[in-house]
């Protein structure tokens, strides 16, 4: 079994994204990318990814809508 399943902390990844959306588009993304240029990997492409965001290697840039605010 493996005991990595949560480490990171899911709440850790989130406040390094920001938000829950932007960690699950953020990783996904990435995860797609590493698969496509590489099917044998021996991880698993999303935990790359996670381990990737974990260590400062992913950067993230947010579109300028995530900063705008809807006023009625």
């Amino acid at each position: 079994m493996n005991h990595q399943m949560n480490h990171p902390p899911v709440v850790e990844l989130e406040n390094k994204a920001g938000c829950r959306y932007m960690l699950v588009s953020v990783v996904s993304k990435r995860a797609r990318q590493i698969q496509d240029a590489d099917k044998n990997t021996p991880q698993k492409p999303v935990a790359i990814a996670v381990e990737e965001l974990d260590e400062g290697e992913l950067n993230i840039t947010y579109p300028p809508e995530y900063f705008q605010t809807s006023e009625k």
